[in-house]
């Protein structure tokens, strides 16, 4: 009976390759795991950079407040925690009305892709590009005057302000996906819905994404005209800057205002890189 000293490990026909590859006719080696290339894509320096900047601005803005000297009008406007106050107010508005154009723009461009409703698609997306394109101090003021003073008129202006650009990028994302890919999808037995769930938006998620980015910037700047409705905000402060001639309350409502802009799109930046399927952009 004879040894087969070539499956030896020491036999020279082990196939092992000298220079650690995979022999000739062996399974490919499995590839890297999808969490590499998130890694990957959210660098050390999109995680630092912003946020180290934004602390430094938001520090010597306090510092410069502190020695500005305020006399008692400047004071009155930021005491009894009126910064807080208006700065909460801000982000409500924000994130609420970014929720409520997500609640309207999703599904209505989900709609307006299906086929009984694609002819009406560009009809609606024209409606709301009007709504985009009424300045925003006008369209505030309608809805003062319709809805009355408060909150709730300048959450719907900015709902009507921020909802092109989701609708618009839901519309366009769904749109760009290969036909081949939902036949074929629709070809193994998957329902409409299961396609629609399992192929089309996880498809069109970067666009979707980048549409509600938009929004989010978008809304951070509107909300600094609620104000003039009665919604507060930091506009408030703004405004009262503006009024009262204070350099001091102008720019710190002003410097706020910038760096909430700023940190949303960061953290909306980040929402994108985290959120795209992981067979989307791994480079």
């Amino acid at each position: 009976m004879t040894t087969d000293t070539g499956s030896g490990t020491g036999g020279g026909s082990s196939g092992i390759r000298p220079d650690g590859g995979a022999p000739p006719g062996a399974p490919p080696r499995a590839a890297a795991p999808a969490h590499r290339a998130v890694t990957r894509r959210v660098t050390w320096q999109k995680l630092t950079i912003l946020p180290v900047f934004l602390l430094a601005l938001l520090l010597a803005t306090w510092l410069w407040f502190r020695g500005a000297g305020l006399d008692s009008i400047a004071r009155n406007s930021v005491a009894d925690g009126n910064v807080w106050l208006r700065l909460r107010q801000h982000v409500v508005l924000t994130v609420v009305s970014t929720f409520f154009v997500l609640v309207i723009a999703v599904p209505l461009g989900v709609l307006l892709t299906r086929r009984r409703l694609r002819p009406a698609a560009p009809a609606v997306i024209a409606v709301a590009n009007v709504g985009q394109a009424t300045p925003a101090i006008g369209l505030l003021a309608l809805l003062v005057i319709w809805l009355g003073i408060g909150m709730r008129a300048a959450l719907v202006g900015m709902v009507v302000y921020a909802v092109l650009p989701v609708l618009a990028n839901t519309v366009a994302g769904l749109r760009a996906i290969d036909p081949t890919l939902v036949e074929a999808a629709r070809g193994i037995g998957m329902s409409a819905a299961g396609v629609l769930r399992r192929v089309e938006l996880p498809l069109a998620v970067p666009l979707i994404l980048a549409g509600v980015r938009t929004a989010l910037v978008l809304n951070v700047g509107t909300a600094t005209l609620a104000y003039f409705g009665g919604g507060g905000g930091l506009g408030d402060l703004i405004a009262s800057g503006i009024t009262n001639q204070r350099m001091p309350v102008l720019v710190l409502g002003s410097v706020l205002t910038v760096a909430l802009a700023l940190l949303v799109d960061w953290l909306a930046s980040l929402a994108e890189l985290l959120l795209r399927p992981r067979g989307l952009g791994a480079s």
